[in-house]
C-alpha cells in the first residue's frame, strides 16, 4: 500500500534525460574511491585535490566558505564550519540549511542563500560575499563555470570519477574535509554513518538480495541508476538494484522509461520520489499499466513526499541527513517487504 511522507526532484532540476524503451537494470556499484589529494607532511595547508577539471590548491585554512554544490553544506556544518554562502536545491529552510543540520550553526548566522535556476552561479553574488574557497562537490560545474568562479577564489569541483550529481556522501564528506584541514574529522563522520548502515543491515536481514527501484514521476516515469545517491541508500542497506539498468542509463545518474515499460518497476519494493503524496500517488494508481503491477496490488511501494523534511532529506543523502533518513525510511522498507500484503507502510510521523 504506498503510503509515506517525503522525496525529492533531482530529475526535473538537472536532466533531460533520452526516453529508455527497453530497460532491464543493475546492481549498485563498488565502495566508493577515495577522493584524491596531497598535502604537506604535517600539516593539514597547502592541501591538492584533484577534480573533473585539473586540481586546486587550497594554500591556507579557509575562512569564507561559498558552497555552490546543492549538499555541499552538510559536510561543511558537520566539520565545524559555517558558510557565508549556500545555494539552495529545494525546501526553501532558512540559509538553505534542513532541520538535520540545523543544531550544526551552533547560533551562528544563516549563511547567505543563492539560487541556480537552470543557468549556473549566480557569479555576481558569490564575488560579492568574499569567498577564499568554493565548494561545487555535489554539482555540476561546466568546465566555463569553473573557470570564471575561479577567478575570485579556489574552486573544488565535482570528482571526474563520478557523474554529475552522483558523487557518493562518503567522498563528498571526506574531500571537503581535506579542503578543510579536517581530514580526521571527516574520517570519523564517515565511519559513524556507515556504522548506522551496517547496524541497520545486521537488524534487517531480510534487505540482503531483494530487488529495488528508486523512481518519479519526471515526465513519464524516471529511474534512477546505480550512481545515484538514492540508489546508494538501498543497496548500503542491503537491497538489489535491477538488473541491466545502468548499461541504458549510461552515463547519467537516472534516466526516463515508457509507460509501456513500467513493468520495469515492478521489483520487490519501489520507492518513489514525488512532489506531494497526497496529489502524485493517486496519478500514480490511475495509470493501470502501473496499478496493476505485483508491487502495487502486495503493497510494496513507499511514496515520500518532498514538501516534508522526510522527502527532502531523502534526495539530500549526506552526513549529516543520512541518520535522520534512515529513521524513518527503514520502517517503511521493513512493512513494504515483510510479505504481508495487508501491512500498511505508514507515514513517518515527522
Amino acid at each position: 500500500m504506498l503510503v509515506a511522507s517525503a522525496g525529492a526532484r533531482l530529475a526535473a532540476a538537472f536532466a533531460s534525460m533520452l526516453l529508455i524503451v527497453g530497460l532491464v537494470t543493475a546492481c549498485g556499484s563498488g565502495k566508493a574511491a577515495e577522493p584524491a589529494a596531497t598535502a604537506a607532511a604535517g600539516r593539514a595547508f597547502p592541501v591538492t585535490i584533484a577534480h573533473k577539471f585539473g586540481e586546486t590548491t587550497i594554500k591556507k585554512e579557509p575562512k569564507r566558505i561559498v558552497t555552490v554544490g546543492l549538499t555541499d553544506q552538510d559536510a561543511v556544518l558537520a566539520l565545524g564550519k559555517v558558510p557565508v554562502g549556500t545555494t539552495e536545491w529545494f525546501g526553501g529552510f532558512p540559509g538553505a540549511i534542513g532541520p538535520w543540520a540545523r543544531n550544526d550553526l551552533h547560533g551562528g548566522p544563516l549563511p547567505t542563500v543563492l539560487k541556480d535556476t537552470g543557468t549556473g552561479p549566480q557569479v555576481e553574488k558569490i564575488a560579492a560575499l568574499r569567498p577564499d574557497l568554493i565548494l561545487a562537490v555535489y554539482g555540476g560545474l561546466t568546465k566555463k563555470q569553473y573557470e570564471t568562479l575561479s577567478k575570485f577564489a579556489p574552486v573544488v569541483a565535482q570528482p571526474k570519477q563520478y557523474n554529475d550529481f552522483g558523487v557518493p556522501w562518503e567522498v563528498q564528506t571526506k574531500t571537503i574535509g581535506q579542503a578543510l584541514g579536517k581530514e580526521g574529522a571527516a574520517d570519523t563522520l564517515v565511519s559513524g554513518v556507515e556504522q548506522k548502515f551496517a547496524k541497520v543491515r545486521a537488524g534487517n536481514p531480510e534487505f540482503k538480495g531483494k530487488t529495488a527501484v528508486t523512481a518519479t514521476p519526471y515526465e513519464g516515469y524516471f529511474v534512477y541508476g546505480s550512481q545515484d545517491p538514492r540508489s546508494r541508500n538501498l543497496t548500503s542497506l542491503g537491497f538489489t538494484l535491477p538488473t541491466g539498468l545502468d548499461k541504458l542509463i549510461g552515463d547519467r545518474f537516472g534516466a526516463g522509461i515508457s509507460k509501456e515499460r513500467t513493468d520495469l518497476l515492478d521489483q520487490k519494493v519501489v520507492v518513489w520520489s514525488v512532489s506531494s503524496v497526497a496529489k502524485d500517488v493517486p496519478k500514480l494508481h490511475a495509470d493501470k499499466l502501473y496499478a496493476d503491477l505485483n508491487v502495487v496490488g502486495q503493497g510494496r511501494e513507499i511514496a515520500v513526499g518532498e514538501d516534508t523534511p522526510y522527502g527532502i532529506a531523502y534526495s539530500f543523502v549526506t552526513v549529516l541527513s543520512l541518520p535522520y533518513l534512515l529513521d524513518r525510511l527503514v520502517p517503511q522498507l521493513k512493512a513494504a517487504v515483510d510479505g504481508d500484503p495487508a501491512t500498511k507502510v505508514e507515514q513517518p510521523a515527522n
